[in-house]
């Protein structure tokens, strides 16, 4: 892949599915837009058809429209989706299933959330942003201010931002509920709920008259960081506790005996990080508390991918293991069930992405290692058969394949990871690439910043050292308060598991990562120079004592993961020992970024200039922490400029 192919990766959404009608929605970046673009697709076993129509590939079709979120009504008549047009908020529409021009339900100020359709195939809930008056375009009286102009604004509690999203408290998440089907539809509707808390993931209950909603603890009257599950009447009226959780619900799904099955981690306080997401069951009524269905040191269910869905005796779920993201069957009946007793349905040494039920039929989502995204359909006999060739273009540019290996650390703990090698016989460059979170998994799907180096000449070594998710909640729970140990012995290991083979250069290596990665580049700078011949550290947390209360997270994060000790804080943190670092070392950073924010990346070019060493800033205005998953079209492509730029000059391929 060359830098300028991400325009290739054609990225489905999560399957809507009712009969044999299976839509989803496509999207591409489209760098000379600078923006995301796409329709919704029809998918069938004789091929995939556009279904409204957003940019073709050629760049033909109304400019930088997005259309996404399908969802088709119980009844089988109508389709419900997000759009939009030309960067505005996307707005609920409405067509029906067989065809024909789109109705627009709302016209919101920040725009509409996924549609949800009511048992009655007529209304619709969603969940969307509803601003101040006198914030972000909206009027206060007479006045409409810019953005500079608006009010102050009043911060009493830390939960008060998030990147990627922005402030929060001035724009709560509220319920909407609308009817789809009116002659004249409200486009600018009432919210059900107030503004004291936020709501997210609505679904129905069977029989229409609530929507369950996941909302803080005590309807956020005292910060936490725990969610319960509330009833919201359909027709207006004050929400009610439904299930207590012992932690954070998501994504919840009712079923029709009135059992509700959803996500979330168990944690005390707030301390949430590094805690496997189980599957959990209630019963509508209250009469019994909620019980987990499955293991907490070995599930850790995908909530991103949707809600738990029922099939039979069982519950479908998506668990993280050993970089897969598996479609697996929980027993309705299970108590804390271990890995081994769920079965796999599918996305072995694959990553399923999202998943849909309809009757005894299967679509998914799955992300392999040489593609991006491909829709898969299981009929009653339970075979998958893959229905689209989305990453066709992607694989003609050149994917290379991605070899498994594992290695033993230092203290004789187990290491998994992949290695990335270009073509020819070598002895190639090497690059360690280390990954954020770090919660978080490299996975058994298409990575096109490895795709990207590897095709440059350079060997990429990834790695899912300790502390990473999908091995196990104590593997993820190992670096608490040990940040820079038994994670950096773990990525080590590995790198010389890769170095052994003939095929690769052990004198000519590189480190580089982005956020916990970026901090644990700098670290290994620091404390194993002498391995690496340059590093790119980006987005990185390089100082704990300002990330405690500079991060978005930072008042939680930070506590967990290193203490409040500040003498300890110190000494986790790369910025200690900038003057350590004698290798050529490049700090990447974000305007916007609020997770590590901007003040991170100044106050370790500053040290390292201080110190002496040859470094660069690299500095990319308007964008957040996620640059290089969901920033501009424009910037990741120079990014990758950027990159490629830095090692030719550092790490050059001969």
């Amino acid at each position: 892949m060359r830098p300028s192919d991400i325009e290739l990766q054609q990225v489905p959404g999560r399957p809507a599915l009712s009969d044999d009608l299976l839509l989803v929605s496509v999207t591409r970046p489209d760098v000379a837009a600078n923006a995301y673009v796409g329709g919704l697709h029809r998918v069938g076993r004789d091929g995939t058809t556009a279904w409204t129509h957003g940019p073709g590939p050629d760049g033909a079709g109304p400019d930088r429209r997005r259309d996404s979120a399908p969802a088709i009504s119980p009844d089988g008549r109508w389709v419900a989706f997000l759009r939009s047009d030309a960067g505005d908020p996307a707005q609920l529409h409405v067509m029906p299933a067989g065809g024909g021009e789109s109705r627009v339900l709302t016209a919101l100020p920040l725009g509409a959330g996924t549609p949800v359709w009511a048992p009655d195939s007529r209304r619709i809930a969603f969940t969307a942003r509803v601003p101040e008056p006198g914030r972000y375009g909206t009027s206060d009286g007479d006045v409409t201010p810019d953005a500079a102009e608006e009010a102050p604004r009043r911060i009493t509690r830390y939960d008060y931002r998030i990147d990627n999203i922005g402030f929060l408290r001035d724009r709560p998440q509220r319920l909407f509920v609308v009817d789809a089907l009116a002659d004249e539809p409200d486009l600018a509707p009432e919210p059900l709920t107030d503004d004291a808390a936020s709501v997210a993931d609505p679904a129905w209950t069977p029989d229409g008259r609530s929507v369950l909603v996941v909302a803080p603890r005590d309807w956020d009257r005292v910060e936490t960081m725990h969610a319960d599950l509330y009833a919201v009447p359909a027709e207006g009226g004050t929400p009610h506790l439904a299930v207590r959780t012992e932690g954070r619900a998501e994504n919840p799904a009712v079923a029709a005996d009135g059992t509700v099955f959803f996500y979330a981690a168990a944690f005390e306080g707030y301390a949430r990080a590094a805690t496997n997401a189980g599957l959990w069951a209630a019963p509508l009524d209250g009469s019994e508390p909620a019980r987990r269905l499955t293991d907490a040191e070995s599930v850790d269910c995908v909530a991103a991918a949707g809600p738990p869905a029922v099939h039979g005796d069982d519950v479908l779920v998506v668990v993280a293991h050993r970089g897969a993201a598996e479609l697996r069957r929980v027993p309705r009946t299970a108590s804390e069930a271990p890995l081994s007793r769920l079965p796999v349905l599918t996305g072995e040494r694959a990553a399923v992405r999202s998943f849909t039920v309809a009757g005894d039929r299967i679509a998914v989502v799955q992300a392999g290692p040489e593609d991006a995204g491909e829709v898969l359909l299981a009929d009653g006999d339970g075979a998958f058969t893959a229905l689209t060739t989305l990453s066709e273009p992607l694989r003609g540019s050149g994917v290379l394949p991605a070899e498994e290996i594992t290695a033993t650390s230092a203290d004789g703990y187990p290491v998994h990871g992949w290695v990335v090698t270009p073509e020819g016989d070598g002895p190639h460059p090497v690059l360690l690439v280390v990954h954020g979170g770090p919660f978080a998994a490299y996975e058994w799907s298409l990575f096109d910043e490895a795709q990207v180096y590897a095709a440059a000449g350079y060997a990429v070594v990834l790695a899912n050292p300790r502390g990473s998710a999908g091995y196990g909640e104590s593997h993820g729970r190992a670096v608490l308060h040990a940040l820079g140990t038994v994670d950096a012995d773990d990525l080590l290991a590995l790198l010389d598991a890769v170095l052994e083979r003939p095929d690769t250069d052990a004198d000519r290596v590189g480190v580089m990562g982005g956020s916990y990665g970026g901090f644990m580049a700098g670290w290994l700078a620091a404390h194993h120079g002498d391995r690496f011949r340059a590093a790119w550290s980006e987005r990185a947390v390089n100082a704990w004592d300002s990330f405690a209360g500079s991060s978005d997270i930072g008042w939680t994060f930070t506590e967990v993961y290193v203490g409040d000790d500040p003498d300890e804080q110190r000494k986790r943190s790369p910025l200690t020992y900038a003057a350590d670092i004698d290798v050529p070392f490049a700090v990447v950073h974000s305007e916007q970024d609020w997770r590590c924010p901007l003040e991170q990346a100044q106050r370790l070019f500053v040290a390292l200039k201080k110190a002496g060493a040859d470094t660069e800033f690299l500095l990319f205005p308007g964008e957040g922490h996620e640059l290089t998953r969901s920033g501009k079209p424009r910037h990741r492509v120079q990014r990758f400029e950027a990159v490629l730029d830095w090692w030719a000059r550092h790490l050059p391929v001969d």
